[in-house]
């Protein structure tokens, strides 16, 4: 981790409530160049720059050690997800990661899902798998309950959970692994237009996600592949490294995924403008089921006139893990991460003068300090999302350099003007490049905007 580093002064009771960098567990190796994946594996932009900055370890092909960098943003991330969800009614859950063989059979995807599924007995010889997703494991849980009624409905459960997939080829870091965080949901309605209403507020719900995260998205067409169902849409976000080919008409009026087209498609079936081409990685996926699932294990509503009736369902994945790899992908730098604000792991880095410094003997260090503490106070919701850069043996400029690959939101510096009376400090908006001179009280008024979720 670097140079010894002097342990940092102040006051005991402050010094613990602060975050210092050489005491995270963070292990970064910021000045390493492009080189591939281990084990001959694709690289690409998102992967590189995890892996350099410790947010990601390997830890076999396909699975990987989230560091707590990467764990403070995905939990910034799901506690986006939970607000759109509550936002649609969404009650969340918790399922077992382990299927019984005997509920994939009966809907015919122990045998179609082929080597996909990761597969194992107990000791008495029964079959699981680790689930990919949850439709069988969900709709018997509902087919469980045996005085379900349409004033129940529609039923929104989600979870976010570990998913297991024996990817043939794992690439691409998070992109494309073998075990990934997914925030699933499964839906239940009284009818078939009342599951269509759902799937257009869940595709909104998705949309808005997106739009707050500030993530360039498309939804398009998509086929619905192993999970099924007669409607189904993508979230891609366009990029050159992503797997899917998509076709998009210039004006908005049509977007597909090309396995969805029985043909060489170039005009819009709209407007007939000239469809572009381009590549986008899969965040979300949509699909409308009907009764596919339903009718297997009977998960069955009673209707005002009391007749048991199959319920309508949908459901909905969104990739927790790799919205975070995707969006470091799309927004970063070729040297340098960029992250949606909301889900930053720290919002804020503080960057006190260098040892020995005119700066610091002039108390710049303190003033610092003294700054820190009262972000802390009067924002207590940054109180947690700020790190003090301690490692003074640096100079300022190595360690801004540090902080601007890290992709913290903002970047306050004692630097040169904090001699003056009253101190002026350095501030660095590192999403839209600017750099302002504040007091301390204009720091603490720009800060009173950011949002932490």
């Amino acid at each position: 981790m670097g140079s010894a580093v002097r342990p940092w002064r102040g006051p005991a009771p402050l010094r613990a409530r602060w975050l210092l960098l050489s005491r995270l567990f963070q292990p970064r190796n910021l000045q390493a160049g492009g080189e591939a994946a281990a084990d001959g594996e694709l690289s690409c932009r998102s992967q590189r720059l995890m892996l350099q900055a410790g947010l990601i370890h390997p830890s076999s092909p396909g699975c990987f050690h989230y560091l707590p960098p990467a764990v403070r943003a995905m939990e910034k991330l799901v506690r986006v997800v939970d607000e759109e969800m509550r936002e649609v009614a969404g009650q969340k859950l918790s399922m077992p990661s382990l299927s019984p063989e005997e509920l994939w059979s009966a809907s015919g995807r122990w045998d179609r899902m082929g080597t996909e599924l990761f597969r194992l007995r107990d000791r008495h010889g029964k079959s699981y798998c680790l689930g990919p997703t949850h439709e069988e494991v969900v709709t018997e849980l509902v087919a469980a309950q045996s005085s379900l009624t349409h004033k129940q409905l529609p039923l929104r459960l989600y979870q976010v959970s570990r998913k297991f997939r024996d990817e043939p080829k794992p690439r691409f870091g998070l992109l494309r692994s073998r075990e990934f965080y997914m925030k699933d949901m499964y839906t239940f309605d009284a009818s078939e237009e009342a599951a269509r209403r759902t799937y257009s507020e869940l595709c909104g719900a998705y949309g808005s996600l997106l739009g707050r995260l500030g993530l360039p998205f498309v939804q398009v067409q998509a086929a619905a592949g192993n999970i099924g169902g007669s409607m189904s849409h993508e979230f891609q976000l366009p990029a050159d490294i992503g797997e899917d080919k998509l076709v998009l008409c210039p004006e908005g009026h049509f977007a597909a995924n090309v396995e969805t087209l029985s043909r060489e498609q170039t005009s819009c079936p709209t407007c007939g403008g000239k469809l572009t081409r381009t590549r986008g990685i899969e965040v979300g996926h949509t699909f409308y089921l009907g009764t596919k699932y339903s009718a297997v294990s009977n998960a069955v509503f009673y209707s005002p006139e009391n007749k048991p009736l199959l319920a309508e369902m949908g459901c909905y994945g969104l990739g927790i893990t790799r919205i975070l790899a995707a969006s470091i992908e799309v927004l970063s730098t070729e040297d340098s991460i960029r992250w949606p604000s909301l889900i930053a792991p720290y919002q804020l880095c503080f960057i006190p003068p260098k040892r020995g410094s005119r700066e610091e003997e002039e108390e710049g260090a303190a003033l610092l300090e003294r700054v820190y503490d009262d972000v802390a106070e009067a924002l207590p919701h940054l109180a947690g999302d700020s790190v003090l850069d301690d490692r003074t043996q640096l100079t300022i400029g190595k360690r801004l350099k540090d902080a601007n690959k890290l992709g913290y939101p903002f970047v306050v510096i004692a630097g040169k003007r904090v001699c003056e009376d009253p101190p002026v400090f350095e501030v660095w908006n590192q999403n839209s490049g600017e750099v302002l001179f504040l007091s301390k009280e204009g720091v603490i008024e720009l800060l009173s905007k950011v949002q932490v979720p």
